[in-house]
């Protein structure tokens, strides 16, 4: 027996089962390796627990926190939102961020960065971030955008007939509907009944009608008016015009019956200076006072001042109203086209 051969054929077997040993070793070593890889990923695309844990908790204490209204009847306690919460911000984090971006703190979104992979994650954190601290440019295209958009919502409401309407301008401000406006009216004939009006609705309209003089009256007490001025002085100055009309009548009869000619005289001259010192503008004057009226009220709408009338967040933040411009410049490129042709 050659005894060289079986040691190199043994050598060899023992070659071969190191090899295969070798081998295993490095298959467990590299799924090791991966599944420790994937355990790392899983952890940097994930908030940590205690981030959550500590977000979730805080916003449940949130006065007027909104919630869909399928979850509304289990969300009484804060133990009870905290777990809404929390389930949502690990099962959709990019529908939580939607709804509760606004929110968050600055250091908070910080922990929203491990799932930056996600692309409406990464969206949504862009946004947050750009009304937080805004470049000098998205201030001015912020501020474009607003304007643009509460213009257009102006144009809606003038279309729409009410907001604008002198009615409804004048509950909003009255002094200044007075000032332009009101002071050159009837004021008596605001309390008379109107076609159609059911009495109800007429007690009704006097009822509002004496509210709005009392804040007229208020503001111009406030700026100083002489009281004769006051708006609602009207009955009172023609119960004492009433007197002094009877009185007049009464020293014009005992004219007429010494002097017929004369008293007739003083009589006219007496109405005419009355009809002068009512102050009426003619129709077109009037038209004027009113679209001033109207356009000072349109500015203070642009301006923000109607904030206890309208929610401005909500027309600010209207993406829809974009549509308005872009439906202006396919006109205006039509009506140029035509005119071209």
């Amino acid at each position: 027996m050659n005894t060289g051969k079986v040691l190199s054929r043994d050598q060899h077997m023992n070659e071969t089962i190191y090899i295969f040993l070798y081998s295993v070793g490095r298959v467990r070593e590299r799924r090791t390796m991966e599944e420790k890889k994937k355990t790392m990923e899983m952890e940097a695309t994930t908030m940590k627990g205690t981030a959550a844990e500590d977000i979730t908790e805080r916003l449940s204490s949130l006065d007027n926190l909104y919630f869909p209204r399928a979850v509304q009847l289990t969300a009484a306690s804060s133990d009870q939102r905290k777990s809404i919460l929390l389930d949502l911000l690990r099962r959709d984090p990019a529908v939580f961020l939607e709804r509760y971006g606004s929110e968050l703190l600055v250091d908070e979104l910080l922990e929203f960065d491990a799932m930056k992979h996600d692309y409406e994650v990464d969206w949504h954190l862009k946004n947050l971030r750009k009304k937080i601290s805004p470049t000098s440019e998205e201030i001015k295209s912020r501020s474009v955008a607003v304007r643009n958009r509460r213009l257009a919502y102006l144009n809606k409401l003038v279309s729409e007939g009410q907001y604008f309407s002198e009615d409804a301008m004048r509950d909003r401000e009255p002094y200044l509907h007075h000032e332009y406006v009101g002071k050159f009216q009837d004021v008596m004939g605001r309390n008379m009944a109107r076609p159609g009006e059911r009495w109800s609705e007429t007690l009704m309209r006097r009822a509002e009608e004496a509210v709005l003089v009392t804040r007229i009256r208020e503001e111009q007490q406030r700026l100083g008016v002489a009281e004769s001025d006051w708006v609602g002085n009207e009955k009172m100055e023609e119960s004492e015009e009433e007197e002094e009309e009877s009185e007049e009548e009464e020293e014009e009869e005992d004219e007429e019956a010494k002097n017929p000619t004369e008293a007739s005289s003083s009589s006219l001259n007496g109405k005419e200076q009355k009809e002068k010192a009512t102050t009426v503008l003619p129709p077109e004057e009037m038209q004027d006072m009113m679209d001033q009226f109207t356009s000072i009220m349109e500015q203070k709408f642009l301006s923000g001042e109607d904030h206890q009338h309208l929610d401005y967040a909500k027309i600010d933040n209207d993406e829809t109203l974009d549509d308005h411009w872009l439906r202006e410049i396919g006109r205006d490129a039509e009506d140029k086209y035509f005119d071209e042709d």
